[in-house]
């Protein structure tokens, strides 16, 4: 997961463009879906999402992504869950104070944002996460447009 989320970083041009392509599908999609079924099918659903953004972005499921705002570096991957920016422990050579072997999840996160049209984003300042949303789906409140950080 680790690389793919490297990786993920270091295109966030691209899975940017490919964020704003298919979100706005997904969310048709499941708008639908939530009206026929309800909240039915809410666990595939949840399962399918922590599937591909567990292996796109390393996405811990907080149930407020800020992965379009954060270079597609998610921020629940920093040891202390920084939410807005580095905890003053990076060293200086980029890696974590906490995981010396991980690239500080800030670094990444500034890094993907310098790549990303809407890369000003970064700059605003995020709420704590609210833990009672660990495990939800971003994309199911949006369907459902419940309030969301996104």
């Amino acid at each position: 997961m680790y690389r793919f989320r490297q990786w993920s970083v270091k295109h966030s041009r691209f899975m940017e463009g490919l964020y704003n392509f298919v979100n706005p599908a997904i969310l048709v999609t499941l708008r639908g879906v939530t009206k026929v079924f309800g909240k039915k099918l809410d666990k595939p659903i949840i399962a399918a999402e922590a599937g591909l953004k567990g292996l796109l972005f390393d996405c811990q499921m907080c149930g407020n992504c800020a992965l379009s705002k954060t270079g597609m570096s998610c921020p629940m991957n920093c040891p202390k869950t920084l939410r807005n920016g580095p905890c003053g422990g990076v060293r200086a050579n980029g890696m974590c104070e906490v995981k010396p072997e991980m690239q500080c999840v800030w670094v990444a996160a500034w890094d993907g944002a310098s790549r990303m049209k809407g890369g000003e984003a970064i700059k605003s300042i995020e709420h704590a996460v609210d833990h009672r949303d660990k495990g939800t789906s971003t994309w199911l409140k949006l369907a459902r447009e419940e309030k969301t950080d996104v």
